[in-house]
């Protein structure tokens, strides 16, 4: 089985800059990908479709066009109220397995369900009991999203003890247990936290949530809008993190600490296909890392953009990003900063931007959004080492 730096180098071809003075990282530019040329280092980009020359060694770069992202399907359910109407299909992964209606259960693989779990409480855009309350329900899933539970919750009785509750019973009810929930919404924070510290779990407040937004978004998509009192004003902004990626976020990056800064980084990209079973890149060969869950109708000859972060600390960096939850890399084309997300709702600043820089994470941006959020990080000592970690992500939506 190659190596990921042995994939890194038979689909990209990265040239990195040394970082400069300011101390922070400085961009690469990647790729012999098909499709339009990207710009190169210090020089306009270039309007053509077909290959430039330039006076770098490192030849001409092209870069492939990303077809849009398709719609997720349904991986094996254990499902307990209300009833849902829309079809499941199968995963890449795993068979499909019927849901179950009106409080009863489906059967579940349990020997996919994982002991990591993760856990949403909140209001959906439909309104009940004649159109005066919001409808409170409390989701969990497992980290594969082969689990999943619904419990609608009264709005009389959106407190932590019934969370805690609700909590307990599927714990009760499940054969396999679990040590970490995770959750995403900092909206809800207090009240989830509480809830799970009378429980023997590790509570996480993460936005690794993966399994659980791609379900969130299937019920706004195929499930709430059916559903009598359906509200579709009432979607939005609906507490992610600690405010989002919008123009009105307000938050600050904060820059790492120098024992864990990097000195090089690229922009590359990676086949989709390499993620997927008969891949190459999987739990096996990602250091400290950790894979999210693919949707498998994106194409498969689309490519993954993602960041590659080199420096001699590679072995500290990544434990350090396993121990933050780290959840993904942004770039603020606004503030002109690369940002690593991390937890809840922190952010580390990792670059300034200069203007050829943002250009090219510009197409990083759009890469993520033809892949519905998808992208990675991996933190190797050189070009020529494998990762110490490597971390398939997904940007959670703002509007779940």
């Amino acid at each position: 089985m190659p190596s990921i730096n042995q994939i890194f180098q038979g689909w990209i071809a990265p040239l990195l800059l040394l970082s400069s003075a300011t101390g922070g990282l400085s961009v690469g530019f990647v790729a012999p990908l098909i499709g339009s040329p990207i710009p190169l280092p210090h020089s306009a980009p270039s309007s053509s479709s077909s290959s430039s020359s330039s006076s770098s060694s490192s030849g001409s770069f092209r870069r492939q066009r990303r077809p849009t992202a398709g719609v997720g399907r349904r991986p094996s359910t254990y499902f307990v109220a209300p009833a849902e109407t829309s079809s499941p299909s199968s995963s890449s992964s795993s068979s499909s397995s019927s849901e179950a209606e009106d409080g009863g259960s489906a059967a579940v693989d349990w020997e996919r369900v994982t002991k990591e779990w993760e856990l949403d409480c909140y209001s959906r855009p439909v309104l009940v009991e004649d159109g005066k309350k919001k409808l409170w329900e409390v989701l969990i899933s497992d980290s594969s999203g082969t689990m999943r539970v619904c419990r609608p919750l009264p709005s009389n009785k959106v407190n932590s003890r019934e969370v805690r509750r609700v909590v307990e019973g599927v714990i009760n009810d499940s054969e396999v247990k679990p040590d970490t929930i995770r959750f995403f919404r900092g909206a809800m924070f207090n009240m989830i936290n509480i809830a799970l510290s009378e429980i023997d779990v590790t509570a996480r407040p993460s936005r690794c949530t993966f399994a659980l937004a791609q379900w969130i978004e299937e019920r706004n998509r195929d499930v709430y809008p059916r559903m009598e009192g359906y509200q579709p004003t009432m979607s939005g902004a609906r507490g992610i993190g600690g405010g989002g990626s919008s123009f009105l976020d307000i938050r600050t990056a904060v820059k790492l600490p120098d024992a864990l800064r990097g000195e090089k980084f690229a922009f590359v990209g990676l086949p989709l296909a390499e993620f997927l079973r008969g891949g190459d890149v999987n739990d096996d060969n990602i250091g400290v890392g950790r894979l999210c869950p693919v949707d498998p109708t994106l194409p498969a000859d689309s490519f993954v953009q993602g960041v590659v972060i080199l420096t001699p600390r590679a072995n500290a960096l990544a434990s350090w990003l396993a121990g933050t939850e780290v959840a993904g890399v942004r770039a603020d084309l606004r503030k002109r900063e690369l940002v690593m997300e991390t937890d809840i709702d922190n952010q580390y600043l990792m670059a300034k931007l200069n203007d050829d820089q943002r250009r090219e994470a510009a197409i990083f941006e759009e890469g993520k959004d033809a892949m519905n959020g998808l992208h990675f990080i991996s933190v190797q000592r050189d070009e020529d080492d494998d990762p110490a970690g490597f971390w398939l992500l997904r940007e959670i939506p703002d509007n779940l």
